[in-house]
């Protein structure tokens, strides 16, 4: 049997796991659970604790992306996801790839200022 290297090894997150992921309030990703309707985490027991998955986390990293970062309301927002899921996953997608190149390119301003 081969070694997972997978480090991403935790199927299920937290309500307040995939909060702190996100810099938001666990009531708001409640909310987002009533007015998307895909968004539904597993919940087990009788206290129906959520269960975030993967694919549930990319949900919200889209509704995050447009609603947080790109600033529309959540009627468009969901009005955006219906009507061109695709172009807006990419979109995420695009606008998280860029941010991670402009961090690096902040650090490597950084560490070409200190050598100065």
């Amino acid at each position: 049997m081969a070694l997972n290297t997978n480090k991403n090894l935790k199927l299920y997150y937290s309500i307040s796991e995939v909060a702190a992921m996100f810099d938001l309030n666990e009531s708001t990703l409640r909310y987002w659970e009533q007015m998307f309707p895909y968004l539904k985490p597993k919940t087990k027991g009788p206290s129906k604790v959520r269960q975030y998955s993967e694919k549930d986390i990319e949900q919200i990293r889209l509704i995050h992306n447009l609603v947080k970062v790109r600033g529309f309301k959540l009627d468009a927002a969901k009005k955006i996801i219906n009507s061109n899921r695709n172009g807006a996953e990419r979109t995420a997608e695009v606008l998280d790839r860029l941010m991670s190149v402009r961090d690096e390119l902040v650090m490597l301003k950084k560490q070409l200022d200190y050598l100065e």
